[in-house]
């Protein structure tokens, strides 16, 4: 696998941010980068279906397409790159992992778990760009993204809902540091910098600073921990498939003819396995 994503690096880093490009042309797209948990209550966390076909029968489609889908998603993602594995499509792994590691690095930021994302609610309009993308700007070099080795999981979509609960219970400290800081920090909290040929008015360094330390390494331990799960997410869907050989994909691109056959292939396995109820399920 090392060598499969080493060998397209720089198509998976110019293809992980295509959700974002896609929330402009697709209206379906945007719910699955968020849920807004504070909308179902205390304790949304642990008590949302975590299965997609539970929550809709419990809560309707309508209604979670409403607040966000981000969970459920990543899961139906991982399925389809699964299936990118199983049908040995190197286009498609790659497609779906840049697609899936967007979204995972999604349920890592806290204000992606609410409705109130961007502080509108509570007068801190800004702290969403602040801090998933000004902080690490500041900041990146710093962090070790060493994480260790990828892990099978188990059960895909319940390692995804522990995911989102952490990611929920970091909100209340993003949220209160940052409007104890400007209280006492307000007339240096924005400066001014060129970039190309704008001059933009962007959160000053020392307070972004100073927002880093009080959130003492939490932006770093998201990242890690979304580039821990992003890779637990791949290897889980290439051992599921059947640890296919990477190496002969790495210039290889079947054809259209070819993979319509192998999904013929596959669904009759499924047939013949008694499983494509399970797999519909999971994937939807």
């Amino acid at each position: 696998m090392s060598g499969f994503y080493k060998q397209n690096l720089d198509y998976i880093t110019d293809a992980s941010v295509n959700p974002d490009r896609r929330r402009y042309a697709v209206p379906a797209e945007a719910p699955r980068h968020y849920i807004d948990l504070d909308v179902y209550g205390d304790s949304a966390a642990y008590k949302l279906p975590r299965y997609w076909s539970d929550a809709v029968t419990q809560i309707g489609e309508d209604s979670l397409v409403k607040h966000g889908i981000v969970p459920w998603h990543i899961n139906r993602v991982y399925f389809q790159l699964r299936e990118a594995f199983l049908l040995r499509d190197p286009a498609g792994i790659l497609r779906l992992s840049a697609d899936l590691g967007h979204y995972v690095g999604d349920a890592h930021v806290p204000l992606h778990t609410t409705r109130n994302y961007d502080g509108q609610l509570t007068d801190q309009i800004g702290i969403h760009a602040f801090w998933e993308s000004r902080l690490p700007e500041l900041f990146f070099s710093d962090y070790d993204f060493f994480v260790g080795r990828a892990q099978h999981l188990e059960n895909v979509q319940l390692e995804v809902w522990k995911v989102i609960a952490r990611t929920h219970q970091a909100l209340d400290s993003v949220l209160h540091i940052e409007k104890e800081l400007s209280r006492t920090m307000g007339e240096r909290k924005f400066n001014f910098e060129t970039k190309g040929k704008q001059t933009v008015k962007v959160f000053s360094l020392s307070y972004s600073k100073r927002y880093h330390e009080l959130l003492n390494g939490m932006v770093e331990r998201q990242f890690r921990a979304s580039v821990k799960m992003t890779g637990n997410l791949w290897f889980t869907a290439w051992v599921d498939a059947g640890q296919p050989d990477l190496k002969s994909l790495i210039h290889y691109q079947p054809t259209e003819e070819e993979l319509a056959r192998r999904r013929e292939e596959l669904k009759k396995w499924r047939e013949e396995k008694n499983v494509q109820g399970r797999v519909h399920e999971s994937e939807n």
